[in-house]
């Protein structure tokens, strides 16, 4: 369900940081014979970031993780902000919202677990997927319907669009 509330802050975004493990991906960790660490990516948020990208939307991912995958697939969706390793969410989050000149209403943020409440709790619209943890969940603006890996971020990439008026112009693109 959108109120007006919500479509209010979704409208006013300028740009969505993404966690990884359990947002972008099933949450899953994946481990090869060798050790390396393998992630699945679903499509379908591909294409939502790229066309909240190409809407002039800032994308950014903040995870815990360090996993070259994740790297492989930023590069791949030209994801120009990403950051490996972070224990502490909010303080990358901040850098890059002052770097970016961006007001704490203007940044949406999608994170599963306990980790991204400080940003969740910060940002203008908070987001989050059904298997997040209820005291993420009490907390969000927004829980999407699809889970995490499965389209959750397009989900929230179409809401922000939809909210922004571009969401018919992107789908029109395909059309022709």
């Amino acid at each position: 369900m959108t109120t007006p509330d919500l479509l209010a802050r979704a409208r006013a975004v300028r740009m969505l940081s993404c966690d990884v493990d359990g947002v972008l991906t099933d949450g899953k960790l994946y481990y090869a014979d060798d050790g390396s660490e393998m992630k699945a990516f679903s499509t379908l948020d591909g294409l939502g970031l790229k066309m909240l990208h190409e809407a002039g939307i800032v994308v950014a991912w903040i995870t815990g993780s360090s996993a070259p995958a994740v790297t492989k697939r930023a590069k791949h969706l030209s994801v120009a902000h990403v950051v490996l390793g972070a224990e502490n969410k909010l303080a990358p989050w901040e850098r890059l919202r002052a770097e970016l000149g961006m007001a704490v209403e203007e940044c949406a943020h999608i994170g599963d677990d306990l980790p991204d409440l400080p940003v969740l709790l910060r940002c203008g619209l908070s987001t989050t997927v059904p298997h997040a943890p209820e005291a993420v969940k009490r907390r969000a603006h927004y829980i999407t319907r699809a889970d995490g890996g499965a389209g959750a971020v397009r989900e929230v990439c179409e809401l922000i669009l939809g909210a922004r008026g571009d969401l018919m112009q992107r789908i029109a693109q395909f059309e022709s």
